[in-house]
């Protein structure tokens, strides 16, 4: 097993080949990885249900779902590369180009940013997802997975890696840390002189320990305290589809619903019908039932009935990542914004409304990386983006906000030509 240290070592001394590789050999090298990946579907299935016979006396049945793999999570994996490499390359990229009085040409030009450390949890799909686009940036990666997630993580990537060598290139512009322990975390964040950029990508305790931690550059991925605000101008219907879109469709995702903001001046109404599609019918249909924390306007509207509990403020600022959704009624839109600026994570938020003056305030006022009028939140993903896939969701405003694809895994340089000229 090759050390933490040594990993790194071989990772910066591959940055400086893939930085100048083609275009079009990159694009050959993952189309090799993606059909190497669903060619060896059973090889990766096998390594993940290790991983989820380990999860199941440790982790809720909603998180092994982020962990277990099937053929068409595979599939998706592979074709995740695949759009990738149809994606334009950004590196060399000319952003802009002036010409001084003094007759410098100064080009300002993309290029990628080196060595990029991804320190993830149990996701499996992160590590292709990663893989493919720190390599077509011209970007080498260090990953280092959760625990959870070994078996699948190391699978993955020695395919990956087997891909590049077919190809002709070196193995070592993906790599993977082969120690889950603490330790290969902390060399990750203490990288300095190896690592160029270190992006977490999991829960609120990995983020702020990288954050807190880090030595090198760190890219905050955010947790996803995501609210709708049903504003008293909405569709019913199109609230009630939203909600249950945004909440049940995979509450294990940072871009799942966990908190529900009501107009007063429709709650009596909205609020009995909004538990009949995620509780009621969803128990008919013998799906899990969505429990309802309300405050205490709320929950005086629904009380009696199953799945409603009352809400602790802490509630309000919980990532549950399960079937579990606050809801609070507002006085109206600015006091859905007020609370939207103390309690969101600057994620995903969404109002739903038909009033083209509500919408305009809310998208103007609330400062969230993805903000949506009459959409679900589920869609703040790279792949829904264009993006092919994404190497996480920037939650900070300098260098990159949202999803982070190709373009936001580069930095840019300035090229200086002249004819002599010195400066006086």
């Amino acid at each position: 097993m090759k050390t933490t240290q040594q990993i790194l070592r071989e990772a910066k001394a591959a940055a400086s080949a893939l930085a100048v590789l083609p275009t079009e050999i990159k694009n050959a090298a993952l189309l090799k990885m993606a059909d190497a990946l669903e060619a060896r579907t059973d090889e990766i299935l096998s390594a993940n249900e290790q991983d989820v016979l380990r999860a199941k006396n440790t982790l809720s049945e909603v998180m092994i779902d982020r962990l277990r793999l099937d053929e068409r999570r595979i599939a998706a994996m592979a074709q995740g590369i695949r759009d990738v490499a149809t994606l334009s390359d950004p590196v060399g990229k000319v952003l802009e180009e002036t010409t001084l009085p003094n007759g410098l040409l100064v080009t300002k030009k993309r290029v990628p940013i080196g060595v990029i450390g991804i320190i993830y949890e149990s996701r499996p799909n992160v590590t292709s997802d990663a893989g493919a686009l720190c390599f077509k940036s011209g970007n080498v990666c260090v990953l280092r997975g959760g625990k959870e997630a070994f078996s699948s993580s190391l699978s993955i990537v020695a395919i990956l890696r087997e891909a590049l060598k077919s190809s002709g290139l070196n193995e070592n512009f993906i790599n993977i840390v082969e120690d889950s322990s603490r330790e290969s975390a902390t060399a990750l964040m203490h990288g300095v002189g190896f690592i160029d950029a270190l992006i977490p990508r999991g829960g609120a305790g990995l983020i702020r320990a990288c954050v807190e931690n880090a030595k090198v550059p760190c890219i905050q991925t955010g947790t996803g305290i995501c609210h709708v605000f049903v504003d008293e101008s909405a569709q019913t219907e199109r609230a009630l589809s939203i909600i249950e879109n945004a909440k049940t469709s995979r509450p294990s995702v940072c871009n799942a619903e966990e908190v529900c903001l009501v107009h007063e001046k429709i709650a009596r109404e909205f609020l009995p019908l909004l538990h009949e599609r995620l509780c009621t019918a969803r128990k008919e249909k013998n799906l899990p039932p969505v429990e309802l924390r309300c405050d205490k306007t709320a929950y005086e509207i629904l009380s009696g009935v199953p799945h409603v509990t009352k809400a602790e403020e802490k509630d309000f600022d919980t990532e549950f990542l399960d079937y579990i959704l606050a809801v609070k009624v507002v006085k109206d839109v600015e006091e859905g914004i007020l609370h939207i600026r103390s309690h969101s994570t600057g994620h995903s938020d969404c109002i739903v409304a038909e009033d083209e003056t509500v919408c305009e305030r809310f998208a103007l006022c609330v400062d969230s990386a993805a903000v949506y009028i009459n959409a679900s939140t589920r869609f703040t993903d790279g792949g829904e983006f264009g993006k092919g896939c994404e190497i996480g969701i920037s939650t900070q405003k300098l260098h990159a906000r949202g999803p982070m694809g190709l373009e936001e895994l580069c930095s840019y340089k300035y090229i200086v030509k002249g004819r002599g000229q010195v400066r006086v």
